[in-house]
């Protein structure tokens, strides 16, 4: 037997598996006044030990104003030839208003890291009345035809930044304390079913979405064969990724309020839903039975971006940690209240969300009427 003295900590943390690993973090400024990356970093940084160095990342919403009406591409690419073929597809898809690569710190040491470019879009006119559509298209196909390429995030005025490395390694190795943003989400990562590598890492991203998770979704099967009748391809193995292909399914497509996905996502049991009064029940009825094959099975904890809205969901009986909190016009919700006290040492309110029940930070200027007190549910 090996002795146990000589294994290295980085060695035991990759070696076995934790499953309760993973790390989420999220903090929004609700007013939708900008700050810069640090204070998102500097709270992925206390869950440390939650993550194994296979995987971290970070999204951020509003950090390219000046091209906020555009579609900002963030890539990664294994070599050259991925480049140039993803390039092709994109100068004969759209009009290309900037390209670069993307700033590194390149005294972080980060494993292997691909070739990362950043692009800024406009559709083609004669595809102006279905760009989100088209967007989605281009995606997939880039993600599931071109070796080597990979789109991290396809979105306006927002953009992920992720990688193989500890998030506060991953953060610095992208500057993102440079970065002002009014919405951040970041992720520490403890695969224990899928490899660690880059395009693996957390956040995933598709549109204006971005999905960091804790946990392991034992309904990926069903999932995906739920979303791939809408066309959407899971290329990346990985349940994170239906994850974020549910949201732009339910939210964009079939025009679901956000206020009701969790009746979708993490449905209450029947025997719940039938001691619901009349209408309430009637709601979260319909909705199980109309989207049955987007239920989430298994523990989870998930955190949404959008450009609109922060979004924080457990499953229905709370198998994996979550923390929010609220201080003014900010909004923090955590995997540990340790690392929401970090960044805001003295918050108004703090409190352990209920299993299947949303916390939700919407931007003021953007607030929409509350579905949830409308339909009493």
């Amino acid at each position: 037997m090996q002795n146990i003295d000589r294994i290295t900590k980085k060695e035991l943390s990759t070696r076995y598996r934790i499953p309760s690993g993973c790390a989420v973090f999220g903090i929004m400024d609700e007013s939708g006044h900008r700050f810069d990356g640090s204070k998102v970093l500097e709270g992925i940084s206390m869950m440390h030990d939650r993550s194994n160095g296979l995987g971290g990342g970070f999204a951020a919403y509003g950090i390219y104003p000046q091209f906020d009406r555009d579609w900002a591409f963030h890539m990664m690419y294994e070599d050259v030839v991925a480049l140039q073929q993803t390039e092709d597809l994109l100068f004969k898809n759209f009009e290309i208003l900037h390209s670069e690569e993307i700033p590194v710190n390149k005294k972080i040491k980060v494993g292997q890291p691909p070739l990362v470019y950043r692009y800024f879009l406009k559709v083609n006119p004669e595809y102006s009345h279905m760009e989100e559509d088209y967007i989605v298209k281009l995606v997939m196909d880039i993600n599931s035809s071109i070796r080597g390429a990979y789109v991290m995030s396809s979105g306006k005025n927002m953009g992920i930044f992720k990688g193989v490395g500890y998030p506060e390694e991953i953060g610095r190795f992208f500057k993102i304390e440079d970065y002002q943003g009014h919405i951040w989400t970041s992720h520490g990562r403890f695969p224990t079913n899928s490899v660690g590598w880059w395009g693996g890492a957390h956040p995933f991203g598709l549109l204006n979405w971005s999905v960091v998770h804790n946990g392991e979704i034992s309904s990926y099967g069903s999932n995906q064969r739920f979303v791939s009748d809408f066309g959407y391809r899971c290329s990346l193995s990985t349940d994170t990724e239906v994850i974020t292909y549910l949201f732009d399914l339910l939210v964009r497509k079939e025009k679901i309020d956000i206020n009701l996905i969790h009746l979708i996502l993490s449905a209450p049991l029947w025997e719940e839903i039938d001691r619901l009064p009349a209408r309430q029940g009637d709601v979260a009825r319909t909705l199980r039975i109309l989207y049955g094959g987007c239920l989430l099975n298994g523990p989870f904890n998930i955190i949404v971006g959008h450009n609109d809205f922060m979004y924080a969901l457990n499953d229905r009986i709370k198998l994996r940690p979550m923390v929010a909190a609220r201080k003014g016009n900010f909004l923090i919700v955590a995997s540990e209240e340790a690392a929401i006290r970090k960044v805001c040492p003295v918050p108004d309110t703090v409190w352990h969300p209920e299993g299947g029940q949303p916390v939700i930070g919407v931007v003021k200027s953007k607030k929409r009427p509350d579905v949830i007190k409308k339909v009493g549910v």
